[in-house]
């Protein structure tokens, strides 16, 4: 993904004669040429249109997050995580247009290199369409890494201090990431005249830019917020024998945002091709759907049957996990967003196998470590999604990194070998990748994370989260789970014992009638 969907990186081919074609340099003066300008009006046009559909579904992912987070935690919190995951999206908006996106790519330009923005702020400078849906496709993209976090630190987490974070991460912390892998002048990116060691850092979609960075905010926020009460230590703080297990309120919520999110994540990737009026756009976004598409079944297949046997070995019974299925699939969702642009649908595979092991891995680790995350959340985003820029390093084909990069000098470390050369270059380009935003995200967010703690703006009271945060926060429940009170079903079934004989009173009737009246007494 650059920083600008009508430029050579951008570049299309021409079915016919397989030469790139460079549309800065085809429309200029089209104006004074009819067809010219008809043609290019028509690019133009088209383009956008994809751009606004993908960012549509991007966007969508919110409400994805949105049901999975919701039916992840316990029914007495569902009304503080739904307007959580909804000021998530308000604020990555406010804070992106005022400041986030002139961090990210104010003043860009592939001729020097830079740390961060200092142009565009407020948008003040736009004036097309190509300027205004760059914005909107990558604002999705900023509330995307900020809703990650959400999930993590349910259940405990107060509304200020998410607030808080939610801003610094959308508004500082996620654009000079992406200032450093996406914009042209970014020190690592592979935009560049002059990339980071020839080639740069290719992360197509985000698999380090987005879910690394909003992964390892999320690991570093549960880490200092602590576990909820009761998940591993007792009321006197003494560490239990097992941990708790808190069982989520909805399966079908989960189910529900885990396909909303797989069905969103087609704009995600292949809409990062940002084009679709040439063949070679064309060709990377389709690549991307197919492989998005085999790495996320092969995380989702990988991990529930993992986990089946390993408890078939425990145990001796076989037990299927909906959500390791869940969860798989969205680490190899996760896991195939740097590269799907430019592997082979039969490294998409492999990607989403691993994918599945790292999730099982990565989960039970967390909880060794007594390390709380409602949602799984840093499985899936932060372990997967370095898993997805190591796995560009290592099997990032020729062609494809050709037609979607336009560079083919340093490719993944498999296909060098093939080469006979065991170039490595690219595979170093994704692991200082890495480093660098564990290195920034760290300096940044640990801080911060401490400070909010230390004033006790991080943490709501322990009764307060017993009651739930619905009720403590929110003015209520979520849910109405009353019944009938025990004097109107004794009246009812009086009057149709009057009107049509004795009536049986069905047991769930006369149960809900006992529970309504023990409530009003």
């Amino acid at each position: 993904m650059g920083d600008n969907i009508f430029t050579v990186e951008a570049a299309s081919t021409m079915s016919a004669a397989d030469e790139f074609v460079d549309w800065d340099t085809f429309c200029e003066g089209a104006s004074s040429d009819v067809l010219k300008y008809a043609i290019c009006e028509i690019q133009t046009g088209l383009d956008v249109f994809f751009l606004i559909f993908s960012a549509a579904l991007v966007f969508f992912m919110q409400a994805g997050f949105a049901m999975l987070c919701a039916g992840s935690v316990r029914q007495k919190n569902v009304k503080n995580i739904m307007l959580k995951n909804l000021l998530d999206a308000c604020g990555g908006a406010l804070g992106f247009w005022s400041v986030g996106y002139a961090f990210a790519y104010g003043g860009s330009s592939s001729t020097h290199k830079d740390f961060i923005g200092n142009t565009d702020f407020f948008l003040m400078n736009f004036t097309s369409g190509g300027d205004y849906i760059g914005w909107f496709f990558q604002f999705a993209f900023a509330a995307t890494a900020a809703t990650i976090v959400a999930g993590t630190v349910a259940e405990r987490c107060k509304m200020v201090a998410y607030l808080c974070y939610s801003i610094m991460l959308t508004g500082f912390v996620y654009p000079v990431v992406v200032r450093s892998i996406w914009a042209s002048s970014g020190f690592l990116t592979a935009f560049n005249v002059d990339p980071f060691r020839g080639v740069g850092m290719i992360d197509f979609a985000g698999s380090g830019v987005v879910h690394m960075t909003g992964g390892y905010t999320a690991l570093i926020a549960a880490k200092i917020l602590g576990p909820r009460r009761g998940r591993f230590y007792d009321a006197d703080g003494n560490a239990l024998p097992e941990p708790a297990q808190f069982q989520a309120h909805s399966v079908a919520l989960q189910i529900l945002g885990t396909f909303v999110l797989w069905f969103g994540w087609y704009g995600f990737n292949p809409g990062s091709a940002l084009a679709i009026s040439s063949t070679a756009a064309s060709d990377v976004a389709a690549l991307c759907a197919v492989t998005t598409t085999i790495a996320a079944a092969a995380g989702s297949v990988t991990a529930m049957f993992t986990d089946t046997l390993v408890g078939h070995w425990k145990t001796g019974e076989a037990e299927y996990d909906l959500s390791y299925a869940m969860n798989g699939a969205l680490g190899g969702l996760v896991g195939i967003t740097a590269g799907c642009s430019v592997v082979t649908p039969w490294a998409a595979l492999i990607i989403g196998i691993v994918a599945g092991w790292i999730y099982c891995g990565a989960s039970n680790l967390l909880i060794k470590l007594k390390i709380d995350d409602a949602v799984d959340a840093v499985p899936v985003h932060f372990f997967n999604g370095m898993w997805g820029c190591i796995a560009v390093g290592l099997f990032s084909e020729p062609y494809r990194q050709n037609l979607a990069y336009s560079n083919d000098k340093h490719v993944g470390w498999f296909y060098s070998w093939g080469r006979g050369s065991g170039d490595a270059n690219l595979l170093l380009c994704e692991i200082c990748g890495i480093l660098w935003i564990i290195g920034w995200v760290s300096v940044i967010m640990i801080p911060f994370f401490l400070l909010l703690n230390y004033f006790g703006m991080f943490r709501v009271d322990p009764l307060e989260e017993e009651v739930g945060l619905d009720i403590s926060h929110h003015k209520g429940a979520a849910y109405d789970l009353s019944g009938p009170s025990k004097q109107d079903v004794e009246d009812l079934v009086a009057r149709r014992s009057t009107n049509h004989g004795k009536v049986e009173v069905p047991a769930e009737v006369a149960a809900a009638a006992e529970q309504g009246g023990e409530q009003e007494a």
